[in-house]
C-alpha cells in the first residue's frame, strides 16, 4: 500500500471511529487487513499529513491522551450544536470547583478539597465524577483514617480535548468557572482543545507526580 492509499485508509478509520484511536491500534488494524507489516512511523507520517490537510476547515484531526480523533472546529461549535435538540449539560459551581481542585491539586483527598473550598463536598458530586470516569481513587493518604486520594483519568483528558495535564489552562483563567465551562464547550462528544500550560504555583511534588502518572497511564 502506497502512502497516499495508507493516508486515505487511516482517514476513513478515524472518521468513523466513535472514540480516539492510538497509532498502535491503527497499525494493527491495517496489518490485519493487509496481511503485512505496517511501520508505525508510516502511520504517524500519514496522520501528520492529515492534520495539515484539515487545518482551517470545519473539522480537525487532533491528538488526545487516548489517541487521534476528528472533531468539529471550535469556531463552528454553535452550528454543530444545533443538530441536537437536547441542551448541553450544565454543571453547578460546586461541581466545577471540585473538579478543578482535583485537576490542579491532584492527588487530593476529599478533606483537602473541602479545606480549599471552605465548605463540605457533596457525596453526589464525588459519585458523579466517579461515574463519569473523570476521577478515580489512586490510593490512601498515610494519615489517621487513611482517606482516599483522588486524581483525574484519561477519560477526563479525552473529554476536555487534552493530551496531557500540562495543557490545562493557567490558574488565573480558572477564576470564572462559568466562562471556563463555555471555553471547554462541555458537550458530550464535542470537547475543545487548549494549548496553555499549568501554573508553576501548582507544580506537584514528586509523590504527587508519581500518583498522577499512575492514574492516567492505565
Amino acid at each position: 500500500m502506497n502512502q497516499e492509499t495508507l493516508k486515505s485508509a487511516i482517514e476513513a478509520m478515524l472518521m468513523v471511529a466513535d472514540e480516539p484511536v492510538p497509532v498502535g491500534r491503527l497499525a494493527a488494524l491495517l496489518e490485519k487487513q493487509l496481511s503485512e507489516a505496517v511501520p508505525r512511523d508510516k502511520v504517524r507520517l500519514a496522520i501528520e499529513s492529515l492534520v495539515s490537510d484539515y487545518v482551517g476547515r470545519g473539522v480537525e484531526l487532533v491528538e488526545v491522551s487516548a489517541g487521534f480523533r476528528f472533531r468539529s472546529s471550535a469556531e463552528y461549535s454553535s452550528f454543530v450544536g444545533g443538530l441536537w435538540e437536547e441542551r448541553k449539560p450544565r454543571y453547578s459551581k460546586a461541581f466545577l470547583e471540585t473538579l478543578a481542585i482535583i485537576a490542579y491539586r491532584q492527588p487530593v483527598t476529599r478533606g483537602e478539597i473541602e479545606h480549599i473550598r471552605g465548605v463540605a463536598v457533596s457525596s453526589n458530586i464525588i459519585r458523579s465524577l466517579l461515574e463519569r470516569d473523570w476521577i478515580k481513587a489512586v490510593g490512601h493518604r498515610d494519615v489517621p483514617g487513611r482517606p482516599v486520594i483522588f486524581a483525574t483519568t484519561k477519560e477526563f483528558l479525552d473529554y476536555f480535548g487534552l493530551k496531557a495535564l500540562g495543557q490545562l489552562p493557567e490558574l488565573p483563567e480558572m477564576t470564572d468557572l462559568d466562562a471556563t465551562h463555555e471555553k471547554f464547550i462541555v458537550n458530550e462528544g464535542e470537547p475543545n482543545d487548549t494549548s496553555t500550560h499549568r501554573s508553576d504555583e501548582l507544580e506537584a511534588s514528586d509523590e504527587r507526580k508519581q500518583l498522577d502518572e499512575s492514574a492516567i497511564a492505565e
